[in-house]
């Protein structure tokens, strides 16, 4: 079977290798063969991007925002036909999967738009008769290396950006999810930029991911993935000087006040903790819940957890997809079995399910009788996992919630004000959540975390300039 190519300096190539694409749902639906870059291929693609990137920062900006809305457009017609194609590899369900494809379509339409706002600044200069101007510069070359979990959604809120302030783009996909960003890659190689603007080098993070961050030919490097990684990459990329941008990991929490109303707790712990198979860097794996309403809250949610439809993605009646592959698969079941070791009480799921497809397909999976320093409560685990808390007032929930090395999101279900400002002030996360679950994110403002879940300037909206942008002051005496 012919491999979907690499897209390198304008041209579809071929890589070293290929690999098989199975699908999680049935491991026997094979989605394709991608071809696997080299680390020569990467550089190729860099000194790319390198020769191009000035054309690109050059042209007028019509013809930039025409190419962005271009893109924007495509996705949107698309969505069904690229979403199907999105569940079938990653394992979201349908509604997930075309929603993402939607939502990457809204990123290219807002920076579309973004490139008609580029304004700079003026003053006078402290020495008479002279002015400033102040101005922001395409960074120049920028990695791009994206996670598996939103295909196509978080490479377009990197891409996006990149591409509208002037800048050329080498793009690094997930191994596990290559066909989502290849059709992403296929749209864009056919609008007018120039040859070389935007890269795409399928390969492992090993290869094609180290030779990326690690080259000093490049001026950014954007990445969402693990801490472990992450660390990598600052690294890698301090050592030659150049500026990265980092979302990793995180460990969020939902603080359930006496006075919630239940129903809506227990729809943002299933929105944030088991959308999307729990599979997201916002979802809320520990559920800190008031005593007084702790056995109601657990009831309920249970409940619902054992109602959960489980199955393949693209079946439309399907509420929670396959975990991604294999390996995740029994990364979780280890997690939940040391979790059980440990003396948490396992109330319902966690369990591997066989389906009249072969597929990597888990029961939802609920704990109690866990207090925040169980292993459970400290490391991701990135599944349909979620382990009550119980706490007695809200400043021990607040310091539960604050207790992690994590800071990406947070949130409080409560009809208090008092409680609610309290939170958004004092919760330690980049993004707070009142009476909604933590998973759910807009486009058009910034997203990251603190402590160990983010590194760099802060993602989406017009924050997204302070990475992609340089600025440049010039004096000028008439």
């Amino acid at each position: 079977m012919a491999a979907y190519a690499n897209f390198i300096a304008g041209r579809w190539q071929d890589g070293e290798s290929a690999i098989a694409n199975h699908n999680p749902s049935d491991t026997n639906d094979i989605i394709g063969h991608y071809a696997q870059a080299d680390a020569e291929q990467v550089r190729e693609a860099i000194a790319a991007a390198r020769q191009a990137q000035p054309a690109w920062e050059a042209v007028g900006l019509e013809a930039r925002n025409a190419v962005l809305q271009a893109i924007a457009e495509e996705l949107q017609e698309r969505a069904e036909e690229l979403g199907t194609l999105l569940s079938r590899e990653e394992g979201k369900p349908l509604a997930e999967g075309v929603g993402e494809v939607q939502r990457a379509a809204r990123f290219f339409h807002y920076y579309a738009a973004e490139v008609h706002r580029q304004m700079g600044e003026t003053a006078d200069s402290v020495r008479p008769g002279i002015e400033v101007d102040i101005r922001r510069e395409a960074v120049g070359v920028v990695g791009i290396v994206a996670p598996w979990n939103f295909p196509t959604a978080i490479p377009a809120w990197k891409i996006a950006p990149a591409l509208a302030y002037g800048n050329a783009v080498v793009f690094k996909p997930a191994n596990l999810v290559p066909a989502s960003a290849w059709a992403l890659a296929e749209i864009i190689s056919r609008q007018n930029l120039p040859a070389g603007t935007f890269n795409l080098v399928m390969g492992s993070g090993g290869s094609v991911g180290e030779a990326l961050i690690s080259s000093a030919d490049i001026d950014a490097l954007s990445f969402t993935g693990s801490l472990s990684v992450g660390r990598r990459v600052a690294s890698a990329t301090a050592a030659n000087l150049v500026r990265c941008q980092l979302e990793m990991g995180s460990k969020n929490a939902l603080l359930v006040m006496d006075d919630a109303d239940l129903d809506l707790a227990v729809e943002a712990a299933l929105a944030g903790g088991y959308s999307g198979t729990g599979q997201k860097c916002t979802a809320s794996s520990r559920l800190v819940v008031h005593r007084a309403v702790h056995d109601a809250f657990v009831d309920k949610l249970s409940t619902r957890l054992r109602s959960m439809v489980v199955g393949p993605a693209t079946d439309p009646a399907t509420q929670m997809g396959p975990v991604v592959d294999g390996a995740a698969l029994k990364s979780i079941l280890s997690a939940i079995a040391s979790a059980e070791q440990a003396g948490a009480t396992r109330v319902c799921g966690g369990e591997r399910l066989s389906l009249s497809t072969p597929g990597h397909y888990l029961s939802p999976c609920l704990f109690t009788d866990t207090d925040n320093a169980m292993e459970v409560n400290r490391q991701e685990i990135f599944g349909p996992v979620a382990a009550v808390i119980p706490i007695d007032d809200f400043e021990q929930g607040l310091a539960v919630v604050n207790d992690t090395q994590y800071g990406l999101t947070a949130g409080i279900v409560t009809d208090s004000l008092h409680y609610a400002t309290r939170f958004r002030r004092e919760a330690k996360t980049g993004c707070v959540m009142v009476n909604l679950p933590t998973a759910g994110t807009d486009f058009h403002v910034p997203f990251g975390g603190r402590k160990a879940s983010s590194f760099g300037p802060r993602e989406q909206g017009q924050y997204a300039r302070e990475f992609y942008t340089a600025v440049k002051t010039s004096y000028i005496r008439a």
